[in-house]
Order: structure tokens, then sequence, then C-alpha cells
């Protein structure tokens, strides 16, 4: 969820009229949803242990990661099946 969910607020901000109306404002919403999409995994990690009352903090981060880099396997995918 910290890695799906302030992503999915960041597609959606991406896709908004404001950040798509010219190009100066497109790189500035870029920005600013990005640093709004860390901002909320960071507090999403912060309230994990008050959340989740036994969290195995390696278990955790190595999900963490491995939900990151599914983006990589599923870029790397998109040419296996679109051919």
């Amino acid at each position: 969820m910290a890695v799906c969910l302030p992503s999915a607020v960041f597609a959606k901000g991406l896709t908004s009229r404001v950040s798509t109306a010219n190009p100066g404002s497109a790189v500035m919403g870029f920005f600013v949803w990005e640093m709004a999409k860390v901002g909320l995994t960071v507090a999403m990690l912060f309230a994990a242990p008050r959340v989740v009352t036994d969290l195995s903090w390696p278990a955790m981060l190595v999900g963490l990661l491995v939900t990151m880099k599914v983006y990589w396997l599923a870029l790397g995918m998109r040419r296996v099946f679109y051919r």
C-alpha cells in the first residue's frame, strides 16, 4: 500500500487539467505530485507500526523493494506480450 496508493495519487494528479494545460505547468505539476507521492509514502511508512502491531521491519522493507521493482518487470514483460 505504501507504494501503490501514492503512485495512484501521483498518476491521478498528472492527468488533471491543470497539469496538462501547458508545458510549464506540466513540469511544475510533475514535481509537485512527485513530492506529494514521496511525502505520502514516508507518512505511510511512519504510520505502519501503529496500524500493524506485530510489524516485521525487514519483511516490510523487502516487500516495499519488491513492489517498487515490479514496475521494471512489467516494463520488460511488455515486450514479450506485445510483439
